[in-house]
Protein backbone atom coordinates (compact mmCIF):
# COMPACT_ATOMS: atom_id res chain seq x y z
CA UNK A 1 0.00 0.00 0.00
CA UNK A 2 1.66 3.58 -0.75
CA UNK A 3 2.37 5.39 1.96
CA UNK A 4 1.28 9.21 2.24
CA UNK A 5 4.44 11.59 0.79
CA UNK A 6 5.86 13.11 3.91
CA UNK A 7 6.23 16.48 2.17
CA UNK A 8 2.64 16.44 0.85
CA UNK A 9 1.97 15.37 4.61
CA UNK A 10 3.89 18.63 5.59
CA UNK A 11 0.57 20.42 3.52
CA UNK A 12 -2.45 18.13 5.14
CA UNK A 13 -4.92 20.10 7.16
CA UNK A 14 -4.63 23.17 3.93
CA UNK A 15 -5.19 26.35 5.25
CA UNK A 16 -8.55 25.17 4.57
CA UNK A 17 -8.66 23.68 7.60
CA UNK A 18 -7.83 23.37 10.92
CA UNK A 19 -6.98 19.83 11.09
CA UNK A 20 -6.17 16.83 8.79
CA UNK A 21 -7.52 14.30 10.78
CA UNK A 22 -10.15 14.26 13.15
CA UNK A 23 -9.47 11.35 15.28
CA UNK A 24 -12.10 9.05 17.49
CA UNK A 25 -10.09 8.26 20.36
CA UNK A 26 -12.41 6.14 21.89
CA UNK A 27 -12.90 3.25 18.79
CA UNK A 28 -11.72 0.16 18.93
CA UNK A 29 -10.54 -2.68 21.16
CA UNK A 30 -7.62 -0.99 22.45
CA UNK A 31 -8.31 2.37 22.69
CA UNK A 32 -7.57 5.00 23.52
CA UNK A 33 -3.41 3.68 24.20
CA UNK A 34 -3.33 2.19 20.67
CA UNK A 35 -4.79 4.91 19.31
CA UNK A 36 -2.01 7.16 20.44
CA UNK A 37 0.59 4.76 20.06
CA UNK A 38 -0.75 4.46 16.20
CA UNK A 39 -0.31 8.50 15.78
CA UNK A 40 3.13 8.41 17.62
CA UNK A 41 4.43 6.17 15.19
CA UNK A 42 2.03 8.24 11.90
CA UNK A 43 3.98 11.65 13.04
CA UNK A 44 7.47 10.07 12.11
CA UNK A 45 5.83 9.69 8.31
CA UNK A 46 3.57 12.71 8.10
CA UNK A 47 5.55 15.39 9.92
CA UNK A 48 3.89 18.78 10.62
CA UNK A 49 0.26 16.41 10.42
CA UNK A 50 -2.65 18.14 12.70
CA UNK A 51 -4.93 16.18 14.34
CA UNK A 52 -8.40 16.51 16.02
CA UNK A 53 -8.28 14.00 18.78
CA UNK A 54 -11.83 13.30 20.94
CA UNK A 55 -12.40 11.34 23.65
CA UNK A 56 -12.53 11.08 27.47
CA UNK A 57 -10.10 14.37 27.99
CA UNK A 58 -9.20 12.60 31.82
CA UNK A 59 -8.30 9.41 29.92
CA UNK A 60 -6.18 11.12 27.18
CA UNK A 61 -4.26 13.46 28.79
CA UNK A 62 -2.13 11.28 30.67
CA UNK A 63 -1.57 8.77 27.95
CA UNK A 64 -0.16 12.08 25.67
CA UNK A 65 1.66 13.13 28.17
CA UNK A 66 3.78 9.58 28.08
CA UNK A 67 3.98 10.01 24.22
CA UNK A 68 5.64 13.44 23.21
CA UNK A 69 5.69 12.80 19.43
CA UNK A 70 1.16 12.11 19.76
CA UNK A 71 1.39 15.12 21.75
CA UNK A 72 2.97 17.78 19.45
CA UNK A 73 0.37 16.83 16.84
CA UNK A 74 -2.66 16.63 18.91
CA UNK A 75 -5.49 19.07 20.24
CA UNK A 76 -7.80 17.11 22.58
CA UNK A 77 -11.70 17.99 22.50
CA UNK A 78 -13.73 16.52 25.32
CA UNK A 79 -16.31 13.78 24.55
CA UNK A 80 -17.68 11.95 27.67
CA UNK A 81 -20.21 9.18 25.86
CA UNK A 82 -18.16 6.08 23.65
CA UNK A 83 -20.03 4.02 21.11
CA UNK A 84 -19.16 0.15 21.78
CA UNK A 85 -19.15 -2.53 19.40
CA UNK A 86 -22.63 -3.75 20.61
CA UNK A 87 -24.59 -0.11 20.00
CA UNK A 88 -26.52 -0.72 17.05
CA UNK A 89 -26.44 1.93 14.04
CA UNK A 90 -29.82 3.41 15.58
CA UNK A 91 -28.52 4.02 19.22
CA UNK A 92 -25.91 5.93 18.05
CA UNK A 93 -27.53 7.89 16.05
CA UNK A 94 -28.86 9.23 19.16
CA UNK A 95 -25.88 9.46 21.25
CA UNK A 96 -25.02 13.10 20.67
CA UNK A 97 -21.75 13.57 22.82
CA UNK A 98 -20.13 10.36 20.98
CA UNK A 99 -16.33 10.53 20.67
CA UNK A 100 -17.75 8.88 17.20
CA UNK A 101 -20.34 11.46 16.43
CA UNK A 102 -17.91 14.90 17.51
CA UNK A 103 -15.35 13.46 15.08
CA UNK A 104 -18.14 13.36 12.14
CA UNK A 105 -19.04 16.87 13.11
CA UNK A 106 -15.79 18.21 13.17
CA UNK A 107 -15.34 17.20 9.30
CA UNK A 108 -18.97 18.22 8.13
CA UNK A 109 -18.35 21.87 9.61
CA UNK A 110 -14.99 21.50 7.65
CA UNK A 111 -12.77 22.05 10.79
CA UNK A 112 -11.13 18.29 9.50
CA UNK A 113 -10.63 16.85 5.99
CA UNK A 114 -11.32 13.39 7.53
CA UNK A 115 -12.49 11.14 9.86
CA UNK A 116 -10.53 7.82 11.32
CA UNK A 117 -12.08 5.36 14.08
CA UNK A 118 -11.58 2.05 14.74
CA UNK A 119 -14.96 1.82 16.07
CA UNK A 120 -18.53 0.45 15.39
CA UNK A 121 -18.88 -0.15 11.36
CA UNK A 122 -22.56 0.17 11.66
CA UNK A 123 -22.11 3.31 13.53
CA UNK A 124 -19.83 4.95 11.33
CA UNK A 125 -21.74 4.02 8.15
CA UNK A 126 -25.37 5.33 10.02
CA UNK A 127 -23.49 8.65 11.16
CA UNK A 128 -21.50 9.26 8.17
CA UNK A 129 -25.07 9.00 5.93
CA UNK A 130 -26.80 11.35 8.52
CA UNK A 131 -23.79 14.07 9.56
CA UNK A 132 -21.56 14.46 6.51
CA UNK A 133 -24.06 13.34 3.87
CA UNK A 134 -22.95 11.77 0.41
CA UNK A 135 -21.54 13.34 -2.42
CA UNK A 136 -24.18 15.14 -5.28
CA UNK A 137 -24.90 12.93 -8.08
CA UNK A 138 -23.58 10.04 -5.50
CA UNK A 139 -26.85 7.70 -4.17
CA UNK A 140 -24.99 5.22 -2.03
CA UNK A 141 -21.41 5.42 -0.45
CA UNK A 142 -19.49 2.35 -0.43
CA UNK A 143 -16.96 0.93 1.71
CA UNK A 144 -13.44 -0.06 -0.29
CA UNK A 145 -10.23 -1.44 0.90
CA UNK A 146 -6.96 -2.77 -0.63
CA UNK A 147 -6.70 -6.72 -0.65
CA UNK A 148 -3.22 -8.54 -2.21
CA UNK A 149 -3.46 -10.42 -5.08
CA UNK A 150 -0.55 -12.29 -7.14
CA UNK A 151 0.05 -9.06 -9.54
CA UNK A 152 -0.36 -6.56 -6.48
CA UNK A 153 -2.69 -4.87 -4.71
CA UNK A 154 -6.35 -4.83 -5.87
CA UNK A 155 -9.51 -2.62 -4.97
CA UNK A 156 -12.65 -3.81 -3.67
CA UNK A 157 -15.88 -2.73 -3.28
CA UNK A 158 -18.30 -2.63 -1.91
CA UNK A 159 -17.41 -4.37 1.34
CA UNK A 160 -20.90 -4.23 3.58
CA UNK A 161 -22.07 -0.58 3.04
CA UNK A 162 -24.93 -1.90 1.46
CA UNK A 163 -26.85 -5.20 1.35
CA UNK A 164 -28.70 -4.27 -2.23
CA UNK A 165 -27.39 -2.54 -4.96
CA UNK A 166 -29.19 -1.48 -8.56
CA UNK A 167 -26.74 -0.80 -11.83
CA UNK A 168 -26.71 3.03 -11.10
CA UNK A 169 -24.92 2.05 -7.58
CA UNK A 170 -22.74 -0.13 -9.52
CA UNK A 171 -21.59 2.44 -12.04
CA UNK A 172 -21.23 4.65 -9.02
CA UNK A 173 -19.16 2.32 -7.30
CA UNK A 174 -16.73 1.93 -10.35
CA UNK A 175 -16.15 5.16 -10.63
CA UNK A 176 -15.45 5.88 -7.03
CA UNK A 177 -12.95 2.63 -7.28
CA UNK A 178 -11.18 3.93 -10.07
CA UNK A 179 -10.37 7.44 -8.45
CA UNK A 180 -9.20 5.25 -5.33
CA UNK A 181 -6.83 3.09 -6.96
CA UNK A 182 -5.29 6.25 -8.61
CA UNK A 183 -4.79 7.94 -5.31
CA UNK A 184 -3.95 4.82 -2.91
CA UNK A 185 -2.29 2.86 -5.03
CA UNK A 186 -0.69 5.94 -7.69
CA UNK A 187 -2.11 3.88 -11.24
CA UNK A 188 -2.98 6.36 -14.04
CA UNK A 189 -5.43 4.16 -15.44
CA UNK A 190 -6.28 1.45 -13.35
CA UNK A 191 -8.52 -1.33 -14.67
CA UNK A 192 -12.12 -2.31 -13.72
CA UNK A 193 -13.77 -5.35 -13.48
CA UNK A 194 -17.58 -6.28 -12.25
CA UNK A 195 -18.14 -9.03 -10.21
CA UNK A 196 -20.05 -11.95 -11.68
CA UNK A 197 -20.40 -15.60 -11.76
CA UNK A 198 -19.01 -15.58 -15.56
CA UNK A 199 -17.28 -14.16 -17.49
CA UNK A 200 -19.26 -13.84 -20.57
CA UNK A 201 -21.57 -10.85 -21.16
CA UNK A 202 -24.82 -13.37 -21.19
CA UNK A 203 -23.84 -14.07 -17.29
CA UNK A 204 -25.69 -12.82 -14.17
CA UNK A 205 -28.55 -10.74 -13.61
CA UNK A 206 -30.33 -7.47 -14.57
CA UNK A 207 -28.87 -4.78 -12.93
CA UNK A 208 -25.08 -6.49 -13.46
CA UNK A 209 -25.54 -6.45 -17.07
CA UNK A 210 -26.85 -3.09 -16.97
CA UNK A 211 -24.39 -1.37 -15.10
CA UNK A 212 -21.53 -3.32 -17.75
CA UNK A 213 -23.39 -1.40 -20.45
CA UNK A 214 -22.97 1.92 -19.24
CA UNK A 215 -19.81 1.19 -17.98
CA UNK A 216 -18.83 0.39 -21.67
CA UNK A 217 -20.75 3.73 -22.98
CA UNK A 218 -18.64 5.93 -20.33
CA UNK A 219 -15.21 7.36 -20.46
CA UNK A 220 -14.39 4.44 -18.46
CA UNK A 221 -14.83 2.24 -21.36
CA UNK A 222 -11.23 1.83 -22.12
CA UNK A 223 -10.50 0.82 -18.23
CA UNK A 224 -13.79 -1.20 -18.26
CA UNK A 225 -12.30 -5.21 -18.95
CA UNK A 226 -16.34 -6.21 -17.98
CA UNK A 227 -17.13 -9.30 -15.86
CA UNK A 228 -14.80 -11.31 -13.63
CA UNK A 229 -14.96 -14.00 -11.03
CA UNK A 230 -14.17 -14.67 -7.87
CA UNK A 231 -10.83 -16.35 -8.68
CA UNK A 232 -9.52 -13.24 -10.44
CA UNK A 233 -9.63 -11.03 -7.16
CA UNK A 234 -6.35 -13.00 -6.19
CA UNK A 235 -5.28 -13.25 -9.46
CA UNK A 236 -5.36 -9.73 -9.85
CA UNK A 237 -7.09 -9.82 -12.93
CA UNK A 238 -8.67 -6.31 -12.81
CA UNK A 239 -6.74 -3.66 -10.49
CA UNK A 240 -10.47 -2.56 -9.20
CA UNK A 241 -13.37 -5.24 -8.46
CA UNK A 242 -16.73 -4.12 -8.27
CA UNK A 243 -19.39 -5.70 -6.40
CA UNK A 244 -22.70 -5.20 -3.93
CA UNK A 245 -22.20 -4.72 -0.14
CA UNK A 246 -23.56 -8.92 0.53
CA UNK A 247 -21.40 -10.20 -1.77
CA UNK A 248 -18.30 -7.91 -1.02
CA UNK A 249 -18.74 -8.85 2.58
CA UNK A 250 -18.90 -12.51 2.37
CA UNK A 251 -15.52 -12.47 -0.44
CA UNK A 252 -14.12 -10.41 1.81
CA UNK A 253 -13.81 -12.65 5.11
CA UNK A 254 -13.94 -15.94 2.51
CA UNK A 255 -10.46 -14.75 1.75
CA UNK A 256 -9.15 -13.84 5.22
CA UNK A 257 -10.63 -17.34 6.45
CA UNK A 258 -8.61 -18.46 3.58
CA UNK A 259 -5.06 -16.97 4.49
CA UNK A 260 -6.39 -18.28 8.22
CA UNK A 261 -6.74 -21.62 7.13
CA UNK A 262 -3.37 -21.73 4.64
CA UNK A 263 -1.44 -20.18 7.98
CA UNK A 264 -2.46 -23.40 10.33
CA UNK A 265 -1.67 -26.06 7.40
CA UNK A 266 1.56 -24.37 6.94
CA UNK A 267 2.44 -24.71 11.04
CA UNK A 268 0.67 -28.30 11.03
CA UNK A 269 3.16 -29.26 8.28
CA UNK A 270 6.66 -27.71 9.25
CA UNK A 271 5.22 -28.94 12.86
CA UNK A 272 5.34 -32.96 11.62
CA UNK A 273 8.56 -34.09 12.23
CA UNK A 274 12.44 -33.06 12.47
CA UNK A 275 12.84 -33.16 8.86
CA UNK A 276 9.81 -30.69 8.13
CA UNK A 277 11.20 -29.05 11.01
CA UNK A 278 14.73 -28.25 9.39
CA UNK A 279 12.66 -27.70 5.89
CA UNK A 280 11.16 -24.33 8.00
CA UNK A 281 14.48 -23.12 8.72
CA UNK A 282 15.53 -23.64 4.92
CA UNK A 283 12.39 -21.78 3.89
CA UNK A 284 12.18 -19.25 6.09
CA UNK A 285 13.70 -16.42 4.51
CA UNK A 286 10.69 -16.54 1.67
CA UNK A 287 8.43 -17.08 4.62
CA UNK A 288 9.15 -14.09 6.32
CA UNK A 289 8.87 -12.25 3.23
CA UNK A 290 5.59 -13.48 2.06
CA UNK A 291 4.29 -12.84 5.41
CA UNK A 292 5.02 -9.31 5.37
CA UNK A 293 3.11 -9.21 2.16
CA UNK A 294 0.08 -10.89 3.64
CA UNK A 295 0.35 -8.96 6.94
CA UNK A 296 -3.07 -7.35 7.63
CA UNK A 297 -2.08 -4.78 9.21
CA UNK A 298 -0.64 -3.71 5.62
CA UNK A 299 -4.01 -3.58 4.45
CA UNK A 300 -5.54 -1.76 7.39
CA UNK A 301 -7.90 1.16 6.75
CA UNK A 302 -11.22 0.54 4.77
CA UNK A 303 -12.58 3.91 3.31
CA UNK A 304 -15.92 4.47 3.00
CA UNK A 305 -15.87 6.35 -0.11
CA UNK A 306 -18.26 9.06 -1.81
CA UNK A 307 -19.05 11.37 1.17
CA UNK A 308 -18.58 15.20 1.15
CA UNK A 309 -15.42 14.33 3.70
CA UNK A 310 -13.41 11.51 3.78
CA UNK A 311 -14.11 8.69 6.58
CA UNK A 312 -11.70 5.95 7.13
CA UNK A 313 -12.31 2.55 9.57
CA UNK A 314 -9.70 1.10 10.76
CA UNK A 315 -10.01 -2.36 12.10
CA UNK A 316 -10.96 -2.54 15.65
CA UNK A 317 -8.36 -5.07 16.34
CA UNK A 318 -5.39 -3.64 14.88
CA UNK A 319 -2.16 -2.71 16.46
CA UNK A 320 -0.37 0.35 16.39
CA UNK A 321 1.47 -0.29 13.65
CA UNK A 322 -1.93 -0.99 11.85
CA UNK A 323 -3.52 2.18 13.16
CA UNK A 324 -0.86 3.94 11.48
CA UNK A 325 -1.42 2.61 8.26
CA UNK A 326 -5.11 3.52 8.41
CA UNK A 327 -3.97 7.16 8.56
CA UNK A 328 -1.34 6.68 5.79
CA UNK A 329 -4.25 6.00 3.82
CA UNK A 330 -6.09 8.75 5.30
CA UNK A 331 -3.43 11.17 4.65
CA UNK A 332 -3.25 9.72 0.79
CA UNK A 333 -7.11 10.70 0.46
CA UNK A 334 -6.60 14.37 1.75
CA UNK A 335 -3.60 15.43 0.30
CA UNK A 336 -4.54 13.97 -3.03
CA UNK A 337 -7.97 15.75 -2.94
CA UNK A 338 -9.53 12.22 -3.43
CA UNK A 339 -13.17 13.62 -3.38
CA UNK A 340 -12.68 16.38 -6.20
CA UNK A 341 -11.48 12.91 -8.66
CA UNK A 342 -14.91 11.88 -7.49
CA UNK A 343 -16.38 14.87 -8.15
CA UNK A 344 -15.10 15.22 -11.37
CA UNK A 345 -15.66 11.72 -12.67
CA UNK A 346 -19.41 12.10 -11.82
CA UNK A 347 -19.28 15.10 -13.73
CA UNK A 348 -17.77 13.11 -17.01
CA UNK A 349 -20.13 10.46 -17.09
CA UNK A 350 -22.73 13.44 -17.40
CA UNK A 351 -26.24 12.32 -18.51
CA UNK A 352 -25.06 8.81 -18.57
CA UNK A 353 -24.84 8.61 -14.92
CA UNK A 354 -28.85 9.74 -14.69
CA UNK A 355 -30.05 6.80 -16.10
CA UNK A 356 -33.18 5.52 -14.91
CA UNK A 357 -32.30 2.50 -12.61
CA UNK A 358 -34.26 -0.27 -11.96
CA UNK A 359 -36.23 -0.09 -8.97
CA UNK A 360 -35.48 -1.97 -5.65
CA UNK A 361 -37.86 -3.52 -3.59
CA UNK A 362 -38.95 -1.56 -0.40
CA UNK A 363 -36.40 -3.69 1.92
CA UNK A 364 -33.95 -3.63 -0.51
CA UNK A 365 -33.71 0.23 0.09
CA UNK A 366 -32.93 0.44 3.65
CA UNK A 367 -29.51 1.18 4.23
CA UNK A 368 -28.01 -1.32 6.06
CA UNK A 369 -26.03 -0.36 9.43
CA UNK A 370 -25.47 -4.23 10.62
CA UNK A 371 -22.77 -5.37 8.84
CA UNK A 372 -19.36 -5.22 10.74
CA UNK A 373 -17.17 -5.45 7.42
CA UNK A 374 -13.74 -4.80 9.21
CA UNK A 375 -13.74 -5.38 12.52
Amino acid sequence: MTAADPEAGNQAGRDSVAYALAVDAMGGDGAPGIVIDGLALAAERHPGLRVLLVGDQAVLEPLLARSPAARAMCTTRHAPGVISNETKGTAALRMRDSSMRLTMEAVARGEADCVVSAGNSGAMLALAKIVIKTIPGIDRPALAAISPSARGDVVMLDLGANVACNSRNLVEFAIMGEAFAQVVLGLPSPTIGLLNVGSEQIKGDDRVRQAADVLRASPLAGQFRGFVEGHDITAGTTDVVVTDGFTGNVALKTGEGALKLAGTMLKQVFNANAISRLGYVMARPGLDRMREWLDPRRYNGAVLIGLNGVVVKSHGGADAEGFAHAVDVAMNMVTHRFNERIRQGVAQLGPVAAYPAPALAAAEIKPDIRLATTG
